[in-house]
């Protein structure tokens, strides 16, 4: 059983330094109701009731789980540390299983700061370093999913044109608009509605916890290559089904799009 808030902050480190100069940072830590697991090989590593999970400012969630659901026989704590300013120094620790190694997989907080005395005897790995991770009995890529996001995909006959290089490469009105908690509007076209003809296959590939893998296609217009511009999920997982094989093109990478006819604002990214 995890400790109670009292007996947690008795063993916490005092003020964490970085707030004073972020007065806006906020950590939560709220319990999730699901089973988590996560496995190195064929090996069951985390077998969680009682995951928490952390938000933090600027960071993706991440799963905090107590001891008592980490098969801990199989980790050794090594030299490593390092320190987070809103949380303390944390300790890691190399898991080994199934004749495999990850290095500085794990790590903890032993003495946080006192704004987080939760995070005491609590326990998070780095999402790539196990080999799969579930929700449940349904894998779960790239990185913990937000509670907090959501994504909507709606039909809509409104006409939407891209243009990219002078040249109209999609005009359809079957587009599905995917709107998502925090980013821009994406418009999914069926390939009937797109120069398909003007696309090359690229080896890119993504993935979204929240989509699934993605494949890429650079368009090729008057001589110019606009590298992996287009991209489309062949097999999306079950909340984005509606997407399958329809076709997104960077808005912040072409000309212009219009719905209706009317200039759509080119947004500001990551990806700008």
């Amino acid at each position: 059983m995890s400790m109670t808030a009292e007996t947690a902050a008795s063993r916490t480190a005092g003020p964490g330094p970085g707030y004073a100069s972020h007065p806006g940072y906020a950590i939560t830590f709220t319990p999730c109701a699901k089973r988590i697991r996560a496995k190195l090989g064929d090996q069951t590593i985390i077998d969680s009731l009682g995951a928490m999970l952390l938000h933090e400012t600027r960071h993706i969630p991440v799963y905090y789980f107590p001891r008592g659901d980490v098969r801990m026989e199989l980790l050794t704590s090594t030299d490593r540390t390092t320190n987070c300013p809103f949380k303390g120094d944390a300790a890691y620790w190399t898991v080994a299983a199934a004749g495999r190694t990850a290095e500085n997989a794990a790590w903890s907080y032993p003495l946080p700061y006192d704004e987080v005395p939760q995070i005491t005897d609590y326990m998070a790995f780095y999402w790539p370093a196990m080999d799969s991770w579930w929700e449940e009995d349904e894998q779960v890529f790239v990185h913990a999913r937000d509670p907090f996001v959501r994504i909507d995909i709606l039909p809509s006959h409104r006409r939407v044109q891209i243009t990219l290089a002078g040249t109209i490469v999609a005009d359809t009105t079957n587009a599905l608009f995917l709107y998502e908690t925090g980013l821009p509007t994406r418009y999914y076209i069926p390939p009937s509605d797109v120069r398909t003809d003007l696309l090359t296959r690229a080896e890119t590939r993504s993935s979204c916890p929240y989509k699934g893998d993605a494949d890429y296609w650079s368009a090729d217009i008057a001589g110019r290559t606009f590298a992996d511009s287009v991209w489309a999920y062949p097999d999306p997982v079950r909340e984005s089904t509606p997407i399958k094989n329809h076709m997104c093109f960077f808005s912040e990478h072409v000309d212009g799009i219009t719905i209706d006819g009317i200039d759509q604002p080119k947004p500001i990214t990551k990806w700008s």
